[in-house]
């Protein structure tokens, strides 16, 4: 065996909300794993590389002295539990599912789409945040926030969309049949890993295939 090095997670970041909260953790998990680092190395054994993660932590280092990797994986896309922590703005999540309105039940309040759990995963991330999302908040074709519209059930192959208690919007006609919404997801990770391509698109609006590499 060939040690290579130390890595850390600062899991806990995840249940912050505040700048000097986030601050701090991020300078405990530096300092501790460069402090572990230095110890191996004082032993007499090779500690070359000094690994530290999470996207709150990430985003809030003041210092990565002596870091030689930052392992944070939702921050090239953002999320909505990123969102509540308060690492990034709402118009900076970057990462959706586009899904298709497929049916309505009115005497409940049901908007019905083709996306479920098998598009968004089932990961209810906000559930415990300042801001329940349910399994991800609506959004028009183009991007806009529709404030109040969350997916509130999923079934495996059909998403269930509610409007805010108290809403009197004709469902129907705000969302006809073969409409199309966004839905931005709790855990980018888990709903990215539903997908085997990802279509991304420029600031000129043109439209690039990227397929995922697998395996994680």
């Amino acid at each position: 065996m060939h040690l290579r090095g130390v890595m850390t997670h600062a899991g806990s970041s995840y249940d912050l909300d505040t700048p000097e909260a986030l601050q701090a953790l991020a300078e405990q998990e530096r300092r501790l794993c460069v402090s572990a680092a230095e110890r191996i190395r004082q032993a007499g054994l090779p500690c070359a590389e000094v690994s530290i993660g999470s996207t709150p932590t990430a985003l809030s280092a003041q210092s990565l002295q002596g870091v030689t990797e930052v392992r944070a994986g939702v921050y090239i896309f953002f999320d909505l539990v990123m969102h509540n922590i308060g690492v990034c703005r709402a118009d900076e999540l970057a990462l959706s599912v586009l899904t298709t309105v497929i049916g309505h039940q009115q005497d409940k309040g049901w908007i019905i789409v083709d996306a479920g759990w098998m598009a968004m995963s089932r990961d209810r991330g906000t559930q415990r945040q300042r801001q329940d999302f349910g399994y991800g908040q609506v959004c028009s074709e183009t991007g806009e926030w529709i404030d109040g519209a969350r997916v509130t059930g999923a079934n495996q192959e059909h998403g269930i969309i509610t409007l805010a208690t108290g809403s009197q919007a004709d469902i129907t006609a705000r969302f006809p049949i073969g409409s199309r919404l966004r839905i931005l997801p709790n855990h980018a990770c888990a709903t990215g890993a539903q997908f085997p391509d990802y279509h991304a698109c420029d600031a000129e609006g043109a439209i690039h295939t990227w397929s995922r590499l697998h395996g994680w």
